[in-house]
């Protein structure tokens, strides 16, 4: 079995046009900027960028994945990795200062709550792409990272990632009997190495 790394990161840059985005703002209005400053000061320090992650080898016959720690059955997942021959699974989070601030937000101020769950959303993102980036500056050629949930791959998978990455003690996350991660600004994926 592989070994589970663990990563922290700096706060990556933060793309403000990407959270109005998420926010559904269209325009840009001055009184939304400013309150998404004040979310973000409010934020800024308390969140906490981790990953954990483990590389496993890839062999797939037909729209069977047999990633060592487990067999997956996804035809969306196999074309995804067709060609690769390694795969780093991955655990990404901000963690759960975000939650807590989108449920007091929620009951005094919804839209300092969408704002959260937006930026939450951008920070995430951004998180991974991080790491995706350093996967490809490694490896070189990459598959784009394919997450439970992504067209007929089951989040059933998310049980077997858990389990293999132990990403409660690695990053703190955790995975409810509903398949629901906490912190909720959390990702797995799987990227395809070639």
């Amino acid at each position: 079995m592989s070994v589970v790394f663990k990563k922290s990161y700096s706060p990556p840059k933060l793309d403000e046009s990407e959270v109005l985005r998420y926010a559904g703002v269209k325009e840009s209005v001055s009184d939304v900027k400013l309150l998404l400053k004040e979310c973000v000061l409010e934020v800024q320090n308390e969140l906490r960028y981790n990953v954990c992650y483990a590389e496993f080898s890839v062999k797939i016959t037909g729209d069977e994945v047999d990633l060592e720690f487990t067999k997956i059955k996804s035809k969306n997942l196999a074309k995804n990795l067709s060609g690769a021959n390694k795969c780093i699974v991955f655990c990404a989070t901000i963690g759960a200062k975000i939650d807590r601030l989108i449920n007091k937000y929620s009951v005094i101020s919804p839209t300092k709550a969408l704002l959260f769950q937006a930026l939450g959303a951008e920070r995430i993102e951004s998180l991974c792409n991080l790491f995706n980036s350093e996967v490809e500056a490694i490896y070189q050629s990459v598959k784009p990272r394919f997450s439970p949930g992504y067209g007929d791959l089951s989040v059933l998978v998310q049980r077997q990632i858990f389990n293999v990455l132990q990403a409660h003690k690695n990053v703190g996350v955790t995975l409810s009997e509903n398949l629901i991660m906490s912190p909720s600004k959390s990702v797995t994926a799987f990227i395809g190495v070639c």
